[in-house]
């Protein structure tokens, strides 16, 4: 499979399309997830045209990798959260809907379901706020 440079995280990196980003650097783009499974709904993309874990070169993993590390860390601290879900999908047959690789870091609260996925957010300006708790801490 190739790349299509028509996703929407590839829109997304051309600013095409807003995102409430988080962090950025010169490999990575980090910013809050429009369809939240909890708050602090975070997502991990290579800046790199990969579609998936399957294809990126391995120094470009090795920075995502990292970020997911120092986001879910982030995370943890500015939503007090309990723990954290990483979920990273490949291929159609892998659940992966969006073919540029991401890693969905979820913050989580004991005896608390993730909310049911494909549910936009209703207020955008809770993602600003909830990216604000964690820009915070990479100061």
């Amino acid at each position: 499979m190739r790349y299509d440079d028509s996703n929407i995280f590839a829109k997304i990196l051309r600013g095409e399309i807003p995102s409430e980003k988080v962090f950025e650097d010169n490999q990575v783009f980090v910013f809050m997830d429009i369809m939240p499974r909890s708050p602090g709904h975070l997502l991990v993309i290579p800046k790199a045209k990969a579609r998936n874990i399957l294809d990126i070169r391995k120094e470009e993993l090795h920075a995502v990798i990292d970020s997911v590390k120092k986001m879910a860390e982030l995370a943890m601290q500015a939503f007090n959260a309990d723990g954290i879900t990483i979920q990273q999908f490949n291929e159609d047959s892998g659940g992966q809907e969006v073919f540029h690789l991401h890693f969905h870091v979820i913050p989580r609260y004991s005896g608390e379901r993730m909310q049911s996925p494909g549910q936009m957010v209703k207020d955008m300006s809770n993602l600003k706020i909830q990216a604000d708790k964690i820009r915070v801490l990479l100061n």
